[in-house]
């Protein structure tokens, strides 16, 4: 009940209604103990003027005047100088005096307050103003202990009162929330754990039909939502089953190629000019077929397997991708730089690490032998509190725009002839694996840059 979002608004609504009561607790008692002085004022004017019009009153008659009045003493200023009215012994001195022609709110809250936190029965002095032009000044002396118990009464009533307006409001307002809120979630809620069910069922996505205005969005929001997923996943579907037809079709278009390789293979020893000029095109024309087929197999069947993170020597990689690069690249012109903080240590997967380093090195190496010349290529790092950042920079001609904007997406990122495009896509993917990502930095006449951002988490200190 507590943890649920009705009974939650039930108790922050009593929390808030009884601190508003609060609010208007304390003006409330500071009024009534304002409304009592007065009235004691009055009593004490009323009783002054039956001496006034009969100057011989008996003591008796004197004592019940100012015990009707609820005082001690009165004394009336009518014109210049004060007249001591009724009087009767007072139990000990004035403790305080209280003007009330000149408090101002927050002076009456502040005096409410403290008479009712003060139980010591005290004698104080009342001055005000005499009703109905009855004088200049009246002012009275009286005890306190009366006026605590009325405000006592008062406040208790207030309290009681607060507590039966906060529990009635604060039903009312939890059965408004159930029928207008709740209700409309749950509904949702209901949508979404049936969609979860089925999602390619597009019978299950919901259907907007929320009064409020804001549930109403959400619900057009989930609505657009799973329309959109239930559309990727047939499209999913469709790839899923037309990536199992390529891949079908590569294995036995490979096996047809093989073959026409090994025929190709026996030409190239034809002493026939025409035949001799023709087969080296022709054998290059077949082996790029064949690895196009074989790539294409790879990477549809390749399922990455989680990174196995351990600390990794990174310069110690860097000199293995560079020492299987100088292999591949024979006598090409290309020159390796290794620019890495010496004992530099990080958290991946060794194997993964150096397939993205290789695939990165890889296309640097033939980016550079493409343009003619000579090149240079470069893996450096830096590392901060967040993460480790690699990048390998080549000195090569830059990436075209073409391919740029198809740069990670396989068979598409690639603009050389012959190549498959699926090194970035893969390198990009053992990247995310380790949580990381892999951006292109930069590219133009003076080279390209990739830098692989791998994230250090809480064990990366």
């Amino acid at each position: 009940m507590l943890n649920s979002l009705s009974g939650r608004f039930l108790i922050l609504t009593i929390a808030f209604v009884m601190l508003a009561e609060v609010l208007i607790f304390v003006p409330s008692v500071a009024r009534f103990r304002q409304d009592y002085l007065r009235e004691r004022l009055e009593r004490a004017q009323i009783a002054s003027l039956v001496l006034l019009a009969d100057d011989m009153i008996s003591p008796k008659l004197e004592k019940e005047l100012l015990a009707n009045a609820g005082v001690y003493n009165v004394a009336l200023r009518r014109d210049e100088a004060s007249e001591l009215i009724l009087s009767s012994p007072i139990p000990h001195m004035v403790d305080r005096t209280i003007d009330l022609r000149a408090q101002t709110p927050l002076t009456l809250m502040r005096d409410a307050l403290r008479r009712l936190l003060t139980g010591e029965n005290e004698i104080i002095r009342v001055i005000g103003r005499p009703v109905r032009m009855g004088g200049r000044q009246i002012e009275v002396t009286m005890q306190t202990a009366p006026l605590r118990r009325a405000m006592l009464d008062y406040g208790l009533n207030i309290l009681l009162l607060s507590a039966v307006i906060s529990a009635i409001t604060a039903l009312l307002l939890f059965l408004a929330v159930r029928r207008l809120m709740v209700r409309p979630i749950r509904s949702v809620v209901g949508y979404m754990q049936a969609y979860a069910e089925a999602p390619e069922d597009a019978r299950r996505i919901i259907a907007p039909g929320a009064g409020v205005r804001e549930l109403r969005e959400a619900e057009e929001a989930l609505h657009d939502l799973q329309t959109e997923l239930t559309g990727a996943l047939r499209q999913k579907e469709r790839l899923a089953q037309l990536g199992g037809a390529v891949a079908r079709i590569s294995h036995d278009l490979r096996n047809i190629l093989t073959t026409a390789q090994l025929f190709a293979d026996r030409m190239e020893a034809s002493q026939d000019p025409g035949v001799q000029r023709a087969a080296p095109k022709l054998v290059n024309s077949i082996s790029r077929a064949v690895n196009l087929c074989e790539s294409t197999l790879a990477f549809g069947k390749a399922e990455e397997p989680a990174p196995s993170l351990t600390r990794v020597a990174l310069a110690e990689v860097a000199e293995e991708v560079f020492d299987s690069e100088r292999l591949s690249a024979g006598e090409a012109a290309i020159s390796y730089g290794v620019d890495i903080p010496a004992g530099m240590v990080l958290r991946a997967d060794p194997e993964q690490l150096y397939r993205i380093l290789s695939n990165l090195v890889r296309n640097a190496r033939q980016a550079i032998g493409a343009a003619g010349g000579e090149g240079e290529v470069v893996i450096s790092a830096s590392e901060d509190a967040r993460e480790w950042v690699i990048r390998v920079a080549d000195t090569g001609p830059g990436l075209p725009q073409k391919a740029r904007e198809a740069l990670f997406q396989p068979f598409a990122g690639t603009t050389r002839r012959g190549g498959s495009g699926l090194g970035l896509a893969i390198a990009a993917e053992l990247v995310r694996g380790h949580g990381g990502r892999l951006e292109l930095e930069s590219t133009g006449e003076s080279g390209t840059v990739f830098a692989i951002h791998l994230p250090k988490g809480l064990e990366g200190a």
